[in-house]
């Protein structure tokens, strides 16, 4: 799947121009964004495409020198599972 990586967003979309796929992460001030939502179309789950664009929401934000809080139920999940991946967390919502 190709990806559009956008400031504080990346996302996909299909032929029609509908997004399908998206990940956003808007400032939350001080250097932190927050992981808000991610949606992924119901024609696309279980391909791992949420996955990929929290991966991708990742290596932005550390490329970008910022912190990351989690709104984002999925989110929050995806980091619990991937330890080496938490550098980039300034904290986690309850």
């Amino acid at each position: 799947m190709d990806f559009i990586r956008e400031y504080n967003r990346v996302y996909a979309k299909d032929e029609s121009g509908r997004v399908v796929a998206e990940v956003t992460f808007p400032p939350a001030g001080n250097g932190i964004v927050d992981i808000n939502h991610t949606f992924v179309d119901d024609s696309l789950r279980g391909g791992g495409i949420a996955s990929e664009l929290l991966e991708n929401a990742y290596d932005r934000i550390k490329s970008d020198g910022k912190k990351a809080r989690l709104t984002c139920a999925y989110a929050v999940k995806w980091f619990e599972k991937r330890h080496d991946r938490r550098d980039i967390l300034a904290e986690v919502a309850k």
